[in-house]
């Protein structure tokens, strides 16, 4: 817009696109009862007009806002639980939530203030720069939780202690006598992978455990790279006695692939998982891993969503919680 012409008011989309005001509201605010030729045919003068609903208002004048929360990949134990946290606190709040998978379309984030989202949230996804843009073009706020790369400085997250974590799963290994420790773990280049395995690292480098290159493996966190890549470290001349996995996905994968051949855990091979998911205590053995607060994350990305909504200052612009090990079945003392 030039700088002295009038905002587009729903009035004048409503002018155009030859229907109501209540009309053209309903399809700024996401309501499903516009026909879908109506409701196409507003977007699109939305869209050339370039109309923006209001995105920054006091709690006050809104009974219930709404925060967009995205996600990428399956609904796995890991979403589930942070979502579970996300959906407490709006509750808590007086906020409603609505949950998508991350599409990325054009105009995605427009849409989405156009919907009448305040914020959103999105689940260790991927902004690029312009998605970023696209973003602030739009005035809709942005917090990432457990982000996969180093966040943009216009970015706030919340993350976890990953590092404190990978040291605290590898010194366990260390005081239970292993000193064969591998640590299988997620994407190479994702922060919250470098940060469990430098803990990992530190963990060994301290107490003077040689760390053969083989020992580190980067995957996926997924169980197929639990499987195939603990298989592959026990399939090593000198396989490891122990095995620190990214998630817990990757630990159950561990542990099958030590089944699969022949392999007792903990008698034979030790693993510690990580995130303390339903998944760590159903599996068998109930995993020994390191608690991520999933469901605290969740909260807090709701609330400081919420404070970015109202326009608020925010002091940092990462929030990390605090890790914890949690002992189980699935470790114990290396053979001899």
């Amino acid at each position: 817009m030039r700088p002295n012409a009038r905002r587009t008011t729903l009035a004048d989309i409503a002018q155009a696109a030859g229907v109501s005001v209540a009309t053209v509201s309903k399809v700024v605010n996401g309501r499903g009862d516009v026909a879908p030729g109506t409701r196409t045919r507003v977007q699109e003068l939305l869209h050339l007009h370039d109309y923006l609903a209001p995105v920054f208002r006091h709690t006050e004048a809104v009974e219930s806002p709404t925060i967009e929360v995205q996600f990428q990949g399956g609904l796995k134990a890991y979403v589930a639980e942070t979502l579970e946290g996300i959906v407490d606190a709006a509750a808590e709040l007086g906020a409603s939530v609505v949950i998508s998978k991350a599409t990325l379309a054009p105009h995605w984030a427009r849409d989405l203030v156009s919907a009448g989202r305040r914020a959103l949230i999105a689940v260790t996804s991927v902004h690029t720069a312009a998605h970023l843009n696209e973003l602030a073009r739009s005035g809709l706020p942005l917090v990432v939780l457990d982000p996969l790369h180093l966040p943009d400085s216009r970015v706030n997250s919340v993350g976890a202690t990953n590092f404190a974590g990978g040291l605290a799963a590898t010194r366990h290994l260390l005081s239970l006598g292993h000193r064969r420790i591998a640590y299988l773990g997620g994407p190479a280049l994702a922060v919250c992978n470098q940060a469990r395995m430098h803990g990992y690292r530190a963990a060994m480098e301290a107490e003077g455990a040689p760390v053969p290159d083989a020992y580190v493996r980067p995957g996926e966190f997924t169980y197929e790279t639990g499987l195939l890549g603990a298989g592959a470290l026990l399939d090593l001349p000198q396989p490891p006695t122990a095995i620190f996995a990214g998630n817990d996905e990757i630990a159950v994968g561990a542990v099958e692939a030590a089944r699969a051949r022949g392999l007792r855990v903990p008698e034979d091979l030790s693993v510690v998982g990580f995130d303390d998911t339903s998944l760590a205590q159903m599996a068998s053995p109930p995993l020994t891993t390191v608690r991520q607060p999933l469901r605290e994350m969740g909260g807090a990305a709701l609330r400081t969503a919420l404070r970015l909504a109202n326009g608020e200052k925010i002091e940092s612009h990462h929030v990390e919680l605090a890790t914890a090990l949690v002992v189980r079945a699935s470790t114990g003392a290396p053979r001899g």
